[in-house]
């Protein structure tokens, strides 16, 4: 699929005629005109005419014969983000079709900086484009053809740049193009994503492939053609082709094997496209009387297709002087499929834009269903996970085959038989042989499910879990328990603060102070108070306050810092709840994040909102109760004013020296800074260590104390205590 960077509209008008005689050329050439002129004067950052990047978006989706619709949409797809063209010019221009799809390619922009409304923007932006593509797959075809012009020219950014947008297609991208079935594109993306992440096992890996192929090229000749007199002398039409593996596909295979290049089986093979699937069987049969096949290396995917509609046979077999080479069979109207899959047998203007009952839309479909109201982490992590190939095959009793991702478990396929025997799963009977949960699924597994009424979801399920969709269904059963535990916590909270108060809830259970505090903050019921206690969103004694008049009660025995818009009025907030300023929030004490470091929050039982260092340990382990996070930012202005100061304690070693401490000592102060406290102890060997700690601003702040510690004469190591360890040899 490659594309000249001189490509024309004249190009692609041309290929548009090729296989769509009755396309409207005028629609496209409106579409060329409109962007030229309103992308007049912009350029890239190879310094080339801007025009040319929706030309070779155009091209791609050309090459993949798709509509004159989707290639109109992909010469506009950056009309309304990047120059001052608005929705209402572009309806009239173009219609709604068309303007449509565009506006489903633009990007939502980020007004904020903190590392939670970027996460939530990225995972906004996704989920648009995926929501939109279920109704009209044209608008995911667009963005990996755009996405994957972008690969191409990725030389021109800055290496962060670089590593950043090609993770991203990695793990995004390139595996919605497999789900898809578009092989040509999800092969090219993986290659490119290889050569920047990993530049010298790519070099590596490159000299060595070329070495091979060329040391091959003799017997791969001769094989290719005893493979084709095989065809013609049992009368078979048929093309017979040579391939090299995909890089990336040999380093991958490389990794999971542990084998050098040599070692891969399928780094040479042919593929035999013939007329019918009889001659795909015909023609196995023949290869296999030729040369003997490698046990277990026979696959049949035209009985069992994948999950994106590929179909073919595989085969691997020993030839000539030992050496092992894969053979692949399949029509051509499979070959196309697993070239350009989704947008290989589509017709648009026959059957409108939305291939319904298609397997690969309607796993996006579900995956947007089973993401409903999640994080923006519990998304994308979920969008990620469910993107990887299915590849393993089992069956029910009743003989119903049943795909899984690598690395699904007995849980995975409990839930999928249904959410009730997922809830209560204890194990299965693979094969006859009863096996627990966390049993990983293999291909041919025949499973029968075990359940127990006393069986119930618990948070390490999630980690058994491999499909999204058992994890939704796991974490919908935990919210409704940790709601129930809520509820229940925030009752004896409430009955202990009011008794602390001389009172007793009952006596106030169902009154009108009761009544009057439910409106104030959006609730309907008693219960639903006694959970906004529990998951501290609401203090108990903001409760007896407003029901007994008191005007005041003692406050938690915690740091807690004003969240939202309860700050005082000559004291900005520090901390945000996004979205609620009813929250109470504190610091965790096991990082102390300061201001300007990313940060994340969870929600405690009955004290409020804790927030944590984005990079804290405890996050691994909270990550797990993926319903207690919520976003939380740094006021504006967090950093300003010597209130607002954090104490953060450092660790250090050092060798010991005449004057060291006074060199600390100075480092700390010439930044502004104050040292609250300071322990060191030294040992006969001269090392030693020093517990300090300082006063601080922000992140920034921090950063530059730490550094002129470091720079310290004798001064082995510092550290920020409960964090990740910084500099030292």
């Amino acid at each position: 699929m490659g594309v000249s960077p001189k490509v024309r509209i004249e190009d692609i008008l041309g290929r548009v005629e090729q296989y769509l005689p009755d396309a409207d050329g005028e629609l496209l050439r409106h579409a060329y005109v409109f962007a030229a002129n309103r992308h007049r004067g912009q350029v890239r950052r190879s310094g080339e005419a801007y025009l040319i990047h929706p030309l070779s978006v155009a091209w791609i989706l050309a090459e993949m014969e798709l509509d004159e619709v989707a290639i109109a949409v992909g010469l506009l797809h950056d009309i309304l983000e990047d120059t001052h063209t608005t929705h209402e010019e572009m309806e009239l221009e173009f219609g709604p079709v068309v303007t449509r799809l565009v506006v489903a390619l633009t990007k939502i922009s980020n007004f904020e900086s903190s590392f939670s409304s970027r996460e939530a923007t990225e995972a906004e932006n996704f989920r648009r484009l995926l929501l939109a593509s279920t109704d009209d797959v044209r608008v995911i075809l667009v963005k990996l053809a755009d996405r994957l012009h972008n690969m191409r020219t990725l030389k021109h950014l800055n290496r962060d740049r670089q590593v950043a947008i090609a993770q991203e297609t990695l793990d995004i991208y390139a595996p919605i193009a497999n789900r898809l079935g578009i092989g040509s594109i999800k092969w090219e993306l993986e290659d490119l994503c290889f050569h920047y992440l990993y530049p010298r096992e790519a070099e590596r890996l490159s000299r060595a492939v070329k070495e091979r192929a060329k040391s091959a090229g003799r017997w791969f000749g001769e094989l290719q053609t005893v493979i084709e007199e095989i065809l013609s002398s049992n009368k078979i039409d048929g093309e017979v082709q040579g391939r090299v593996k995909h890089l990336y596909s040999v380093w991958q295979k490389q990794r999971r094997q542990a084998v050098d290049v040599e070692s891969i089986f399928d780094f040479l093979a042919f593929r035999v496209i013939v007329n019918s699937v009889s001659a795909c069987y015909a023609t196995l049969g023949l290869l296999h009387q030729k040369w003997s096949p490698v046990p277990g290396r026979i696959k049949d995917y035209i009985a069992i297709p994948k999950p994106n509609a590929y179909q073919s046979l595989h085969t691997t077999v020993i030839g000539p002087e030992g050496h092992p080479f894969e053979i692949q069979i399949r029509t051509w109207e499979m070959h196309a499929i697993a070239e350009h899959g989704i947008a290989a047998h589509w017709n648009y203007k026959e059957h409108g834009s939305t291939p319904v009952g298609d397997s690969r839309i309607a796993w996006l479909r579900g995956l947007l269903d089973t993401t409903k109201g999640s994080s923006p982490r519990e998304f994308l992590d979920s969008l990620k996970v469910d993107l990887y190939p299915d590849e393993v095959y089992c069956f029910t009793p009743q003989g119903d085959v049943l795909s899984f991702p690598r690395g699904a478990t007995i849980l995975d396929f409990a839930y999928r038989v249904h959410t009730q025997i997922g809830h209560h799963c204890v194990g299965g009977t693979v094969n006859g042989r009863w096996v627990p949960l966390r049993t990983k699924l293999t291909n041919g597994d025949i499973i029968e499910i075990s359940t127990s009424p006393q069986q119930t979801p618990n948070h390490d399920w999630l980690t058994i879990a491999a499909t999204a969709r058992t994890r939704s269904k796991i974490r919908s059963w935990l919210r409704r328990e940790e709601k129930s535990r809520a509820v229940e916590v925030g009752k004896k909270l409430l009955e202990r603060e009011f008794q602390r108060a001389g009172s007793a809830w009952k006596r106030w259970a169902d009154s009108a102070e009761i009544a009057a505090l439910l409106r104030s903050h959006g609730l309907t019921r008693e219960e639903d108070l006694f959970a906004a206690v529990g998951f501290g969103k609401i203090a108990p004694s903001v409760v007896s306050a407003h029901v007994l008049g008191s005007g005041e009660a003692d406050g938690p025995d915690f740091p807690v810092l004003t969240a939202g818009k309860a700050g005082a009025a000559d004291a900005p907030p520090v901390l945000e709840v996004t979205g609620d300023s009813d929250f109470l929030v504190y610091i965790a004490r096991c990082c102390n994040p300061v201001p300007g470091e990313e940060i994340v929050g969870f929600v405690t039982r009955g004290k409020g909102v804790a927030v944590h260092a984005k990079n804290c340990p405890n996050v691994r382990n909270l990550l797990y109760h993926p319903e207690r996070e919520i976003d939380v930012r740094w006021a504006r202005g967090a950093a300003e004013g010597k209130a607002s100061r954090s104490r953060v304690a450092l660790d250090m070693k050092y060798q010991d020296r005449p004057g060291l401490l006074m060199a600390a000592s100075h480092a700390v102060s010439s930044e502004g800074s104050n040292i609250v406290s300071c322990s060191l102890q030294t040992e006969d060997s001269g090392l030693g260590a020093v517990t300090m700690t300082v006063e601080v601003r922000d992140k920034d702040h921090l950063a530059r104390i730490l550094d002129k510690l470091q720079n310290v004469e004798g001064m082995l190591q510092v550290e920020r205590r409960g964090l990740v360890r910084r500099g030292g040899p």
